[in-house]
């Protein structure tokens, strides 16, 4: 039924729910939101709730401004038990007076192991309810928003919309991506991923062009070397380890056995990324000192969290690699993700400003 509160549904890793309620809560804060959150563990989904009912929500629905968030949607009704004989009827009749267009429409279950066994009635009801709203001229693709159906079990259901510009492209807001067979190791997919998810279509061609140079801190086997060779950069991969024959072989990798946090480049490089399973805050650290002294124009990089205040300890390194810049003269810019490819960890995209920092 439609609701009479606002209430904004943030998909997330199963497990992190309290990361993300806090990340969530945070940001609600800081734009002056009053609101409460709603969670479960292991369930994949958070809601905040806002005290006011016409509260402007759009301060907390930009994807790309979320670590612990897959996807942040506002909803506009929930059906706590939707018949499952005919869930296409109330549907619909809550869209019809609704009246909205929108662009598309997206049935999701959450990414735990009892939405995975929705996955058939999803796609059944997803066709019926593209179908449907065919018919009833509620599908525009040159709508702003996307109807997000949101399956929490059989029979709760929410009905929500993403604005296509500010939320995540993919159902579930996951980017599901193929293992390249020759790649070394299955951490490639979590630089691929980052790429595709910290930067967008035209960063990627602006930053990521042949030629450019690559440091890769903890390369061996190569996993994350070979992202950045099949985009044509000419990487230094620094690991006491042994790199893979047939990135060597490419002829784009100079490989330096040395400890990766006393390594520095002879001079600037367009890239650092690194993957090394250490301590957040040393690895912001040294982070912090790439970007403070020009080694890199950008960096990319996971941080491995603890098991216990997991937000606390993500604060925190951000704050140690935004006082470094600040020290410097300058400011941090950064976005980060906990990415499908994540476990433990969450991925920083990094580069060092003169004006504001924060995440953009």
């Amino acid at each position: 039924m439609p609701l009479d509160c606002c209430l904004v549904l943030a998909y997330c890793r199963p497990g992190f729910e309290s990361e993300c309620a806090q990340e969530l809560q945070t940001q609600a804060a800081d734009a002056g939101i009053a609101g409460h959150v709603r969670t479960q563990r292991d369930s994949g989904a958070v809601e905040f709730v806002a005290a006011d009912a016409a509260q402007e929500l759009a301060p907390l629905l930009d994807w790309r401004a979320q670590i612990f968030s897959r996807q942040r949607l506002a909803v506009f009704a929930h059906f706590p038990h939707l018949p499952r004989g005919d869930r296409l009827t109330p549907l619909l009749e809550v869209l019809r007076a609704r009246g909205e267009r929108f662009a598309e429409a997206w049935v999701e279950a959450p990414e735990t192991e009892a939405g995975k066994t929705l996955a058939r009635m999803c796609a059944s009801l997803e066709n019926a309810l593209r179908a449907a709203l065919r018919r009833e001229h509620l599908l525009d693709p040159r709508a702003p928003r996307r109807l997000h159906l949101f399956a929490a079990n059989e029979t709760s259901f929410h009905l929500a919309a993403g604005a296509i510009a500010h939320a995540a492209p993919w159902p579930q807001g996951i980017a599901r991506l193929k293992f390249p067979a020759e790649a070394p190791s299955r951490s490639t997919l979590k630089l691929d991923e980052a790429f595709l998810v910290l930067l967008d279509a035209d960063e990627r061609t602006r930053w990521l062009q042949p030629g450019m140079t690559a440091v890769d801190l903890g390369a061996a086997p190569g996993g994350w070397t070979y992202q950045l060779v099949r985009r044509g950069l000419r990487v230094t991969a620094v690991d006491n380890g042994p790199m893979a024959p047939s990135l060597m072989a490419s002829g784009l990798v100079t490989h330096l056995r040395e400890d990766g946090f006393r390594y520095r480049p002879k001079k600037p490089v367009d890239w650092l990324v690194c993957d090394m399973v250490e301590q957040p805050r040393r690895v912001a650290e040294r982070i912090a000192t790439w970007l403070a002294e020009g080694w890199c124009r950008h960096a990319l990089f996971n941080l491995k969290l603890p098991m216990k205040k997991r937000w606390a300890e993500v604060q925190t390194c951000l704050a140690v690699l935004q006082d470094s810049l600040a020290a410097a003269g300058g400011s941090l810019h950064w976005r980060g993700k906990q990415l499908y490819h994540d476990r433990e960890e969450v991925t920083i995209y990094a580069r060092a400003g003169g004006g504001a920092g924060g995440p953009r």
